[in-house]
């Protein structure tokens, strides 16, 4: 049986080994967090016992290494886990788009860097159409106003959500830009970007919606192939900034690493 090592007990790894306890990865589990005692009082929630281990045994034991800690750790734990010739799963897409390097180890390495479609859904398009030409492609994020507080950008040029009345442009630039500004909030634009024409001809629309109660995206694209569009309403976890979707995206795409079968581009 593989062993999934899951780095980070936040929102997305409690989904992990929830879906680990109920028997949906056909895997052995273990668990490494910067919060110890927060992780293992969760822990003691489930039914079936999963180790606490040091991130140096984790990545040891584990046939799989899984990032759910936050883009800052992408870097490092990428190095870790290729250097012991291990496999990465990693949510934090955007943190790829300023460390390409971790790509490039993937591939000299030989090890799998895997990218799950996270938040959001038509990257099989998007890869497809980009095998020919495609003139753009364009996303518009929505996003209550609680669910982008604290990020960089609003910080850093003063800007308030509190008492907005209606919806706000916020954001309007490259992909690469957006994932710099809002590292937190959309990695959705860095994996349309990297399935597509790049992060710097991705172009991504971000704005505060008062009364919103899901996180929503439009993804546009047009080309020699035809035009796709699509839209998709998330619900969020207990953690606004991070939609349902995205757990149950990294819980198949753990299910598609684990099969020989895959159905999809």
């Amino acid at each position: 049986m593989k062993t999934i090592g899951i780095v980070g007990c936040g929102a997305i790894g409690k989904g992990l080994l929830k879906a680990a306890d109920a028997g949906a990865l056909a895997a052995a589990v273990c668990v490494t967090s910067r919060t110890e005692s927060a992780c293992r009082d969760f822990l003691g929630t489930l039914d079936a016992s999963v180790p606490f281990l040091t991130l140096d045994e984790l990545i040891a034991r584990s046939d799989i290494v899984v990032e759910a800690a936050g883009g800052a750790v992408v870097p490092e734990l990428a190095r870790q886990v290729f250097e012991a010739g291990k496999d990465l799963l990693i949510i934090s897409v955007g943190a790829l788009l300023d460390h390409p390097e971790v790509i490039e180890r993937a591939r000299h390495t030989g090890c799998r860097l895997l990218l799950p479609s996270g938040a959001i859904a038509a990257l099989d398009g998007i890869k497809s159409a980009c095998a020919g030409d495609v003139a753009h492609v364009t996303i518009t994020t929505r996003k209550p106003p609680h669910g982008l507080e604290g990020a960089p950008y609003l910080v850093e040029n003063g800007i308030s959500l509190a008492g907005l009345t209606e919806p706000k442009e916020i954001f309007s630039g490259t992909a690469r830009e957006a994932c710099r500004a809002f590292p937190a909030n959309v990695n959705v634009s860095a994996a349309v970007s990297l399935a597509g024409l790049g992060p710097d001809r991705t172009r991504i629309r971000i704005l505060a919606v008062p009364g919103l109660e899901r996180n929503c995206h439009d993804v546009e694209a047009e080309g020699e192939f035809g035009r796709l569009t699509m839209h998709i309403e998330n619900v969020p976890t207990e953690n606004p900034r991070t939609g349902r979707l995205t757990v149950l995206s990294m819980i198949r795409s753990l299910q598609d690493a684990l099969d020989p079968v895959r159905v999809g581009t």
